[in-house]
């Protein structure tokens, strides 16, 4: 089981950067996907972006490509956002996930970073 807690969020203006993180308290090196995923009020829950175990391959919303980069470091079981270029849809409750390699469900989640971006 993984536990994973989220932290970098705030209120920035439209251009803007910040930077998520997520702590994972269990060892994620070889085992886990790793995501983040969002929530707008009103709206469902959409998927951001995605990394692999081998931190070689991740994947994107069509949303954020070219904006957002996710990034994993295995060695201090972190996984990370990089937002550059924030609009105000991108407000949201931003949750990082995890699902065990081969598995097609997330099923570990954190408890949410809230991410403002006025215009």
């Amino acid at each position: 089981q993984v536990q994973l807690v989220e932290s970098g969020g705030g209120l920035v203006q439209a251009g803007g950067s910040l930077r998520l993180s997520c702590a994972a308290s269990g060892s994620i090196v070889n085992n886990y996907v790793l995501g983040w995923f969002r929530q707008a009020p009103g709206k469902e829950r959409e998927f951001v972006a995605a990394i692999f175990v081998n931190a070689l391959s991740t994947a994107y919303a069509d949303s954020v490509k070219g904006r957002f980069t996710i990034s994993r470091d295995n060695r201090v079981n972190m996984v990370y956002l990089q937002m550059n270029s924030l609009r105000p849809d991108d407000t949201a409750m931003y949750y990082c996930a995890a699902k065990y390699r081969g598995t097609s469900d997330y099923r570990n989640w954190g408890q949410g970073t809230q991410v403002t971006v006025s215009s």
